[in-house]
């Protein structure tokens, strides 16, 4: 528990500089909200009423305390366009973005995991080398140019995927996930490629060590050595680059969501910064930069569990 809540107080100055950099941030876009509520043709006597409804002349530094004390209450405002509560839009589109990073997750272990061990355990070798240039390849490869291939291979060419669109849970498991595979491979076929470096990087090492030439001597199958005794201490780069690879996914979610139609988090903040909706901005930057620090907080955590000492040094 010591462990714990020392972790919990660093995130406390960490939010409260992420909340003051998005609100400087997202004020310093150009454009004026009043242009947008009330249009091109409005007059300057309606727009100083807007501007003055809103409260858009006070000074950044109040505009700002005002904002974070709504936002410690729960309340992260109401969108300028449309008056839909932030927190409420954010909550009703959360599903969506989670959905896309579970399922971007679990295909980027399931491809990186059993090839960084294998190609640890045949370093060298031509699969190793094959492996490793792929994974290079789409490592370069920008978020874009892998949708428009997918979509011109498997909803183009073949004709088995949806190339856009969005279908609910409730409309059946199987047209939920069809509309999903090919944004989550999207974003795994290049997740995957720095996962499986590191966890490869590490594995080799540890199978150096000592104790693993002692699980050899004892007659142990290799499959039981790679997996039971070597993978767990190889995992801690991997374990850190999959936390890191949150922002990736969350910055990818913008791109890909925005390609695929699906009615997520990045979309809807794609949508907010086109319509100059500033406090729609501030709320979801802010709630990003929350789940950032909490995943990131998870992986410290994680750390604890895969090595006993560091939890006892840090208590």
């Amino acid at each position: 528990m010591r462990f714990v809540q020392k972790k919990l107080l660093h995130l406390i100055p960490v939010m409260l500089a992420v909340s003051a950099v998005t609100f400087l941030f997202v004020n310093m876009l150009p454009g004026d909200v009043a242009y947008v509520i009330l249009g091109e043709e409005a007059t300057p006597e309606a727009i100083a009423e807007v501007q003055k409804s809103l409260r858009l002349n006070d000074p950044m530094p109040i505009r700002y305390v005002r904002w974070l004390g709504e936002v410690l209450r729960g309340n992260f405002g109401n969108s300028f366009i449309t008056q839909e509560p932030v927190m409420e839009a954010i909550l009703d589109r959360l599903p969506v973005t989670l959905e896309l990073m579970i399922l971007t997750q679990v295909i980027a272990i399931l491809f990186s995991l059993p090839l960084g061990v294998w190609c640890a355990y045949r370093a060298g070798r031509p699969f190793d080398r094959f492996v490793a240039g792929a994974a290079f390849g789409m490592l370069s490869m920008p978020n874009f140019l892998m949708a428009i291939i997918l979509i011109f291979a498997f909803a183009v060419n073949l004709g088995v995927l949806p190339a856009t669109g969005f279908e609910p849970l409730s409309a059946g498991v199987w047209a939920n996930l069809r509309t999903f595979i090919l944004p989550s491979l999207t974003l795994a076929l290049i997740e995957w490629c720095s996962l499986m470096r590191v966890l490869r990087s590490d594995m080799i090492a540890t199978l150096q060590e000592d104790f693993i030439m002692v699980a050899r001597a004892k007659g142990l199958p290799d499959w039981r050595v790679l997996f039971v005794h070597a993978l767990k201490p190889s995992m801690f780069s991997m374990v850190t680059l999959f936390g890191l690879n949150v922002a990736s996914l969350i910055s990818g979610a913008l791109v890909v969501e925005t390609i695929f139609a699906l009615p997520g988090i990045g979309r809807l903040l794609v949508n907010a910064v086109y319509s100059r909706d500033f406090i729609m901005v501030q709320g979801i930057v802010l709630f990003a930069a929350f789940a950032f620090v909490a995943i990131n907080f998870l992986v410290d955590a994680t750390y604890a569990v895969l090595d006993p000492r560091i939890r006892h040094e840090h208590a």
